[in-house]
C-alpha cells in the first residue's frame, strides 16, 4: 500500500529567520513573504514603525479614528505599487479585529489560566466587541479590494512561487 505524499504549496511561508532589523522591505520587496493572517506584523519596517503608531482599538471612537487612518494608508500603499505596504496595512486592520475581539471575550485579554493552561470563561464587552467590528469592517474591505488581489497575485508570481 503506497503512502500519498503531501502536497505543499507553492508559496514560500514567512521567514521569522531574517534580519527584520536591517532590510527595508520598501526596497527589498523581494524579501516579503505574506505568511498566514497576521504573520510579521510586528516585525516588517519600515512599514511597522509607520502604521503601528495609529493601531488603537480600546474604545469605539479610538478604533473608527484608527481604522480609517489605516485604510488610507493601505490605499495610499496600493497608489504606489507598494504590495508589501498594502498588506502590512490589512494585517493591522486584521489585528485590530482579533485583539478586539480578544479583549471582548476575555477580560484583560487573557484566553488561557496561566496557571492551568485552560480556557478561561467568556465575557462580553460591548465596547470591545463594537471596536472590534469596525476594524474587521476595514479588513474585509482591504482584503477584497480589487487592486490588492491583483498585487498579491503578483507579488506571489515574482517572489514566492520559484
Amino acid at each position: 500500500m503506497s503512502q500519498k505524499k503531501s502536497v505543499r504549496s507553492p508559496s514560500k511561508a514567512f521567514v521569522y529567520k531574517l534580519d527584520f532589523t536591517k532590510i527595508d522591505f520598501r526596497k527589498h520587496p523581494e524579501s516579503y513573504r505574506i505568511g498566514k493572517g497576521e504573520q510579521g506584523v510586528l516585525l516588517v519596517e519600515p512599514y511597522k514603525g509607520e502604521i503601528l503608531p495609529h493601531w488603537r482599538f480600546k474604545t469605539v471612537a479610538e478604533a473608527k479614528k484608527s481604522s480609517v487612518k489605516i485604510y488610507r494608508m493601505f490605499l495610499a500603499y496600493l497608489k504606489a505599487d507598494d504590495f508589501p505596504g498594502s498588506d502590512m496595512a490589512r494585517k493591522f486592520l486584521q489585528m485590530g479585529w482579533t485583539r478586539a475581539r480578544r479583549y471582548a471575550n476575555h477580560k484583560g485579554g487573557q484566553k488561557y489560566d496561566k496557571k492551568t493552561g485552560k480556557v478561561l470563561p467568556r465575557s462580553e464587552d460591548t465596547e470591545k466587541a463594537a471596536a472590534a467590528a469596525v476594524f474587521y469592517e476595514r479588513y474585509v474591505k482591504a482584503r477584497e479590494h480589487p487592486k490588492y488581489g491583483r498585487l498579491k497575485k503578483r507579488h506571489q508570481e515574482l517572489y514566492e512561487m520559484r
